[in-house]
């Protein structure tokens, strides 16, 4: 950047013209950003992975791992959540949801049902001696297995986690991740989540979700998406198909993935892509914001750190056309950024819990807070 102020203000200008004339998301601050969880504090090293949901009182959830000892992905990890009863204006202090000692529970993906207001949350667990290379070639002492708890009170208290690994996990997988981000649930009542794996033979990153009929009592494998993709989240579209925003995996794209379901997530369509989505291979976030037949518009939300290259800029998009296009999109951050989950509040306010930082992506959890009209330029 030039040192002196006559030239850095007309370079900014220029800067300014020419992402307006490429048509990129405009870099306004989001009407609130609150730092949830901040790296070196409380007794963690890290703060990563985050999940937000909103329950049927209102209460907003914010989850994520708290990595003891190292930003790695494995090693002494616990789930941890904080909690807001003000639209996530003030939060309380964090709770440990499990901590099993030096092992890993990671992979935090919520999902909240409206018919009974419980929050079920489905994690990951592994040895924390194991790494993800080990577990993929099998030569790990354990492997990753799937669990779920349960809030019946809003995330005050939360169940003792169980495994249901031998339901949603087949012999030959041997990586296995929920989520990250958030499950849905549709509107006749199934709950989806999403989440990746990676077959042994052949070698093979896949999408894929898992689905509970019975209110979370028990889980289903549903469809898988293929090849190279892993991590993804899911949303229903106004016709009742299912589509899947998935991140690349090992391949030479620099946009999102995308699959479609016309069978509530049983199996998935041919995977394609959305140019509109540029990616630099991370975790993204979708979401349904409204619809038309509940008194509202028709209107998807997206988020992701939107650059070909590193994890940084991120950015919140709008469709009113079921993700057929993405025209409206403003930048939450330009600095470093990475992994995200979108909720929608009561009053249709929006929530992007997401890894910020100014050096690395991986300094806070950071909430940002604004409405549909500031996404959609309406207001400043």
């Amino acid at each position: 950047m030039p040192r002196f102020p006559l030239i850095r203000t007309l370079f900014a200008t220029i800067l300014a013209a020419a992402a307006v004339c490429a048509g990129d998301a405009r870099a306004d601050a989001p009407i609130d950003h609150k730092s949830l969880f901040v790296s070196g504090e409380g007794g963690y090293h890290t703060y990563r992975i985050p999940a937000v949901v909103v329950t049927t009182k209102g209460t907003v959830l914010a989850l994520c791992e708290g990595r003891k000892n190292s930003a790695r992905d494995t090693g002494d990890i616990d789930l941890l959540l904080r909690r807001s009863t003000d639209g996530g204006k003030t939060f309380g202090p964090v709770q440990v949801v499990w901590d099993d000692g030096p092992n890993t529970c990671g992979n935090p993906c919520p999902v909240v049902d409206r018919q009974t207001g419980v929050v079920w949350l489905l994690t990951t667990h592994n040895l924390g001696r194991d790494h993800e290379r080990q577990i993929v070639g099998r030569t790990s002492k354990g492997t990753r297995t799937v669990w779920i708890a349960k809030s019946t009170d809003d995330g005050l208290s939360w169940s003792k986690p169980v495994e249901i690994t031998d339901a949603v996990k087949r012999p030959g997988w041997t990586w296995y991740a929920t989520g990250p981000g958030a499950g849905i649930q549709l509107r006749d009542g199934r709950l989806v989540i999403p989440c990746d794996h990676m077959n042994f033979e052949p070698r093979e990153y896949c999408s894929h979700v898992i689905y509970s009929d019975d209110g979370g009592a028990t889980w289903t494998i549903g469809g898988i998406a293929r090849p190279d993709v892993n991590e993804c989240e899911v949303v229903e579209l106004l016709d009742g198909q299912l589509m899947l925003n998935m991140r690349n995996h090992r391949s030479g794209r620099r946009e999102r993935a995308v699959a479609i379901s016309d069978d509530r997530g049983e199996s998935w369509s041919e995977v394609t892509h959305d140019a509109a989505l540029v990616e630099s291979h991370c975790q993204a976030s979708i979401r349904r914001h409204s619809l038309a037949s509940d008194g509202g518009e028709n209107r998807l939300l997206f988020s992701n750190p939107a650059d070909a290259q590193e994890r940084r800029r991120m950015t919140a998009r709008m469709s009113e056309d079921e993700g057929r296009t993405w025209p409206q999109s403003r930048v939450l951050h330009e600095g470093p950024s990475g992994y995200s989950c979108l909720a929608v509040l009561p009053d249709g306010g929006i929530l992007c819990l997401y890894e910020r930082g100014e050096k690395d992506y991986r300094e806070t959890i950071t909430l940002a807070r604004f409405s549909v009209d500031w996404l959609a330029g309406e207001t400043q």
